[in-house]
């Protein structure tokens, strides 16, 4: 299984930032894409930003993600970050990096190809 680790959760209060962190493992599949997920307590996973690229003109993301958080991909050290800018309390969740086949509009992979991490929490309350 491909195996990604990630790490940069905590609290943080409204309006504040946050930066997530994605240590993806070697793999060997062409046009692999990679993004975010997350999932609040009672709540399914959804997609928050992906991107085949790691370049903002490639990026997609969330309705709720749109204009507040930002996907990079560091293709040095083979990391995945998601840069998380005014946060919500809706935005309370743990967040799991993936990687796949495809990235749809919405920032949601289709196709996940590695394998559901830990995740890392991000708690947003006053």
């Amino acid at each position: 299984q491909l195996q990604l680790v990630e790490s940069g959760g905590g609290s943080v209060q409204p309006g504040g930032s946050l930066k997530l962190s994605c240590a993806v493992s070697v793999f060997s599949f062409d046009h692999a894409v990679v993004g975010w997920f997350r999932q609040a307590p009672g709540k399914e996973r959804e997609g928050v930003a992906c991107t085949t690229e790691g370049r903002p003109g490639h990026a997609k993301y969330s309705t709720s993600a749109q204009g507040r958080f930002t996907i990079s991909r560091d293709f040095t050290n083979y990391t995945l970050y998601l840069q998380m800018d005014n946060v919500k309390p809706e935005d309370t969740a743990v967040y799991y990096c993936a990687a796949g086949r495809y990235c749809y509009s919405g920032g949601y992979i289709h196709e996940v190809l590695s394998a559901w991490g830990r995740g890392t929490q991000v708690t947003v309350s006053s």
